[in-house]
């Protein structure tokens, strides 16, 4: 497995360094404070990366590539999420940045924290048909003959959740040093319509894209 796992390192890697609606998140998130929901936003889009994977080893994801109403269906599902996201920023009240991870009376942030981030970047991630199509297309030649098919697709898939979580944290700790800047309103302000309209670009992007 050393080779197909060095070659399939190699292309995740590249994938990951492209900037894409997660790294959106992450960024934004990281940036105005809230540092236990950017990683929560990490650890679920971790976590939809894992299923796509493990699911495209078992041969599931194949539905989305055997099956056009599988795949229309979710991908208008990932449209309207996306859509509906970037709105929500521009209509963010922009509270103060570390609102969501100060602790309250019962222990927890605010917000939601870690929880929060880590249901909206699984569910943004798992919206994603082209994450699927991905594994469907890209992970069986990485899986040598003879070895077996669900292990190794799981081997390779967690090379790939290892990178994109390093990479997440250079971003987290690129951001972080954005916080001081990012207290003021019109800075909060700012971020948020930058981000509210990458994710809506990325929204029309995937309804136009057959």
């Amino acid at each position: 497995m050393a080779a197909p796992l060095a070659s399939f390192a190699l292309v995740v890697g590249l994938l990951t360094l492209t900037p894409g609606v997660d790294t959106a998140l992450i960024l934004r998130t990281a940036a105005l404070g809230q540092r236990r929901r950017a990683w929560g936003v990490v650890l679920g889009i971790q976590t939809g990366t894992m299923i796509w994977g493990t699911a495209s080893a078992a041969g599931l994801s194949v539905l989305l590539t055997a099956s056009r109403l599988a795949y229309e269906t979710l991908r208008w599902a990932g449209v309207c999420y996306l859509l509906w996201m970037g709105v929500q920023l521009f209509r963010d009240r922009h509270r103060e940045p570390a609102a969501e991870d100060a602790p309250s009376a019962t222990g927890q942030g605010n917000g939601g924290g870690l929880w929060a981030g880590w249901r909206r970047g699984t569910v943004t991630n798992l919206l994603n048909p082209k994450v699927g199509v991905f594994y469907v297309a890209v992970l069986p030649p990485f899986i040598p003959a003879g070895q077996p098919h669900l292990p190794a697709g799981v081997l390779l898939t967690s090379v790939h959740v290892l990178e994109g979580t390093l990479w997440s944290a250079v971003l987290i700790g690129f951001a972080h040093t954005l916080r001081t800047w990012l207290r003021r309103p019109a800075a909060r302000r700012l971020l948020d319509r930058v981000t509210g309209t990458a994710v809506l670009g990325f929204g029309v992007k995937l309804a136009l894209t057959d």
